[in-house]
């Protein structure tokens, strides 16, 4: 069946009640059943809810063969937390056939490719998929297709029990000996712990681990003691100095800062950018880069900013101590100062994913955006963006907040260079969308700016303020130009990975490339 970006999705996968993707405000209005985790009493108080061992926490929780644990990323490539738990189950315990639903996967867990190369775990439910996992699952060798959704499909999707999570291990800088944790005070700090707070409310087990026990009560705790079974401490939860990632960085190239000051001019070109506007920005170089240029439009119009939202820089928390911000509502920190200036500034606060981007609740703050900035691997001349798999088609990305802040938000720009080594990347189609055309206005390149036709009004907003723009036909064809067109991959029969929409319908699927080989 043809879905609403024009992916053939198979009848074999529209089984009980899954639909294909039908635009953006398809699921609008209708209701959802939500799950109930099961939860086991403490009637009788306790002196300690400690572990000697990961294993010890493991046992106390049930830990069983066809389980689905999960864990958070919040350390990215500095996590230790989910390959200890990994080769406790599977080496020590010696369980089979798990399930792994992760907020992300990449180097830092890369024990998880020879597990699943070995058939001990099955499946993958995940945001991201990176590095030697993303080899491994593209090479066809689990054992079922890996399902990938956004940071707010992943909360839909547990909260209407499509993921039943039986542990979660929430890897924490801080806890007391009841579980009172959070992201802040010990000798690994993380920041916010906005992607392990939904799974400590919704999964059956929770265990924190971490490096730094102090005193109770914890307190102000992002991880409650409520929903704690077990506490470990470990040496090492992780490395935060990789949390800052060569993504996620601050640019000093020239091409990206020109592409940044152009996002700032379409930015001030819309009447969104008004007193007490809001806004996010990507990880990567150029969108990070917006915000230099935004500030000095802030300054000269006297506007502030309500609130920035979601992965937080360091950028955008000079920002708010210029003044220039009033909150800054915050999922995940991707560098030091970030994870230092949250808990000291009062309208720093940490949210969740669900309150950051569920489409099945009443208020995720990405349906209250003005702007988000975002990046692209490839965009199409539809507007579909890929930050999913590479130009050769293997699993090298994650979708995270992308397509649901493109989603809620009244203009989303995706600024990326028209050519990414000897790529294209603009062109004909993509190779896996991960977010729609339909939610997608304006891209800004280093070769001119482009806005979808069904934003007329952006279109005017640009001719007004007398901004140059073409087709993203041009585009295409001038990247074509100047790299050529590229070759059409050669796909196996197999599904690899789906690919869902924030909605939970089916955007695409991922098959298996041939030949393959890593």
């Amino acid at each position: 069946m043809k879905n609403a970006v024009n992916r053939d999705i198979l009848d074999e996968l529209l089984k009980n009640g899954k639909e294909v993707y039908q635009g953006k405000y398809y699921m609008d209005g209708k209701y959802v059943k939500k799950d109930s985790p099961k939860s086991k009493r403490q009637v009788k108080p306790q002196e300690t809810k400690l572990c000697q061992s990961i294993r010890e926490a493991c046992e106390r929780c049930g830990a069983h063969d066809g389980m689905t644990f999960s864990f958070h990323t919040e350390f990215r490539d500095g996590d230790y937390v989910a390959s200890m738990v990994a080769k406790v189950l599977v080496e020590e315990m010696g369980l089979k056939d798990i399930t792994v639903a992760a907020t992300s996967l990449g180097n830092a867990q890369e024990v998880i490719a020879t597990y699943i190369e070995e058939g001990k775990i099955i499946g993958v439910q995940t945001s991201g998929v990176r590095g030697k996992i993303g080899e491994v699952i593209s090479a066809g060798k689990l054992a079922s297709p890996a399902i990938i959704r956004s940071h707010g499909g992943r909360p839909r999707a547990v909260e209407a029990g499509e993921v039943h999570i039986d542990i979660a291990f929430l890897a924490a800088s801080t806890s007391d000996i009841f579980g009172n944790a959070k992201g802040v005070g010990g000798k690994n700090n993380c920041g916010s712990m906005g992607f392990a707070v939904h799974d400590s409310h919704y999964a059956d087990h929770t265990v924190v681990i971490t490096d730094t026990l102090v005193g109770f009560p914890n307190l102000p705790s992002s991880i409650s003691a409520i929903d704690v079974d077990c506490v470990c401490v470990v040496d090492n939860i992780g490395d935060a100095a990789k949390i800052s990632t060569k993504e996620a960085r601050m640019t000093d190239n020239p091409r990206e800062l020109m592409m940044a000051e152009n996002v700032a001019k379409v930015i001030a070109a819309t009447p969104y950018f008004k007193d007490g506007f809001s806004f996010q920005t990507g990880v990567g170089g150029p969108s990070l880069a917006v915000n230099r240029f935004l500030e000095k439009y802030m300054v000269d119009r006297n506007i502030r900013m309500s609130f920035a939202l979601g992965g937080t820089s360091s950028a955008i928390c000079e920002l708010q101590d210029k003044g220039l911000v009033d909150h800054i509502l915050d999922t995940q920190d991707f560098d030091q100062g970030a994870i230092n200036h949250i808990f000291k500034h009062p309208n720093h606060h940490e949210i969740d994913l669900s309150e950051y981007a569920n489409p099945a609740n009443k208020g995720a703050y990405v349906n209250n955006l003005d702007f988000v900035v975002l990046s692209a691997l490839e965009i199409d001349t539809s507007f579909n963006v890929n930050v999913i798999t590479g130009s050769d088609g293997v699993l090298r990305g994650a979708p995270g907040g992308h397509p649901d802040t493109a989603a809620g938000s009244k203009c989303c720009i995706i600024v990326t260079p028209l050519t990414r080594g000897r790529m294209a990347t603009v062109c004909d189609e993509v190779v896996t969308v991960a977010t729609p055309g339909d939610c997608v206005d304006v891209l800004v390149t280093d070769y001119g700016i482009a806005v979808n036709p069904l934003r007329q009004d952006l279109i005017a907003n640009l001719d007004e303020a007398g901004i140059p723009h073409v087709t993203i036909q041009e585009l295409k064809e001038k990247a074509y130009e100047l790299v050529g067109v590229p070759d059409k991959l050669d796909w196996e029969d197999k599904v690899i990975a789906v690919v869902e929409s924030r909605d939970g319908t089916i955007l695409d699927v991922v098959k298996q490339v041939k030949p393959f080989s890593f």
